[in-house]
């Protein structure tokens, strides 16, 4: 396969990140032939390997770190939440250094080109109040209200860093009933009692 035809393919895809198996269902080319043609284009500076079978085009204006999400777990959902979802929304102003995840699949960190993406399990019974994010790019996004939920169940959990919050600006469309409801909502009775003690403290 030439390399130019590649590249056709590429923005054929309209999608500022893209994977070795939609170039192939695209191209009906096989993958080995595929990733060797995304290969040579990497080593010429025209695409980046983002992750295993995941690419971009380079210069790509639309790119967000985020737009990987959908692309880093096979089969599996996850959500952007915590203290990267309070920040999407402007609740705290502080960019975390990591891009933090809700699923129900193990807890664990993924590290890609684009950036660092943390991933932390929650109860599948747990796992909800969340939906397509309404900015720039394609993910899912925990509501405000559960994103700070979340990150008090992960304090529970013995994860100091989700506990302790920079300063909190909550908009007027913010909902404290929402999240009194997602609190409630919490499998485990120690872990849900943790929780409500320190919404109260907010409350305050």
């Amino acid at each position: 396969m030439s390399r130019q035809p590649i590249l056709t393919y590429l923005r054929k895809s309209e999608k500022p990140i893209f994977t070795t198996s939609e170039i192939s269902a695209l191209s009906g080319k096989s993958l080995s032939t595929v990733t060797q043609s995304l290969n040579h284009l990497s080593r010429n500076g025209l695409v980046l390997r983002v992750y295993r079978g995941v690419w971009v085009e380079v210069g790509s204006a639309s790119l967000s770190p985020y737009a990987a999400i959908p692309y880093l777990f096979n089969r599996q959902r996850a959500y952007v939440s915590f203290l990267s979802a309070l920040h999407l929304y402007g609740i705290i102003e502080q960019i975390p250094q990591v891009i933090h995840l809700a699923s129900t699949i193990h807890t664990r960190t993924i590290r890609t080109k684009l950036g660092v993406f943390s991933l932390h399990r929650l109860s599948p019974k747990f796992f909800r109040g969340f939906d397509w994010y309404k900015g720039q790019g394609s993910f899912l996004i925990a509501s405000p209200e559960k994103a700070l939920v979340d990150s008090l169940y992960l304090s529970a959990c013995k994860k100091k860093q989700f506990g302790h919050f920079p300063e909190l600006h909550f908009p007027n469309s913010f909902s404290f009933s929402k999240v009194n409801e997602f609190a409630e909502s919490i499998p485990s009775n120690n872990i849900r009692s943790y929780v409500s003690k320190k919404i109260g403290a907010l409350l305050k």
